[in-house]
């Protein structure tokens, strides 16, 4: 059982789908408030809800899956990269057990959201997440990420650092 399950709804849908009917709904929402509160103010709005929910959602899966904070990010990691990896390509750069380096180069959410106008907010549902899983860690897990793809470069840089374990 992938631990993600709760936040997938339905586990036959790929995580792109679902972020496909989120955007459905979220792009009009967004031109909507755009058009009444201006650019700037709605997208503040909306960046903050989103990072809220996200944050929010995380935690709560963190918390149903045992071990050390350093288990809840792996568990949560891993189940990631499965719901993931049919829609990125990446390349491993270095893992071992003080880091976990690797670039992602080529996305099919990025392709969505660029296509769409939009890669602040998929920014905000798919690449956001990934501070938040690690979050879970208490710590135990840092992510640097110096470019992602959604913003236009050219590979997305995930840098992990593990604390020494004692």
């Amino acid at each position: 059982m992938n631990v993600l399950n709760d936040y997938m709804v339905d586990r036959r849908l790929s995580l792109l789908d679902k972020t496909k009917i989120q955007a459905q709904v979220l792009v009009p929402v967004l031109q909507a408030l755009r058009a009444e509160l201006g650019k700037g103010k709605a997208e503040a709005l909306v960046r903050q809800a989103l990072r809220d929910w996200s944050r929010q959602l995380f935690a709560a899966v963190g918390e149903r899956v045992e071990g050390s904070p350093r288990r809840k990010w792996a568990a949560m990691q891993t189940a990631l990269t499965e719901i993931t990896e049919r829609e990125v390509t990446f390349e491993m750069i270095r893992h071992d057990k003080d880091v976990m380096e690797f670039d992602v180069t080529d996305c099919r959410f990025a392709k969505f959201f660029r296509a769409l106008g939009e890669p602040e907010l998929g920014a905000l549902l798919v690449c956001a997440t990934d501070f938040d899983i690690v979050a879970a860690s208490d710590g135990e897990v840092g992510l640097t990420r110096y470019q992602t793809l959604m913003q236009g470069a050219p590979s997305c840089t995930f840098r992990y650092k593990f604390a020494p374990r004692t």
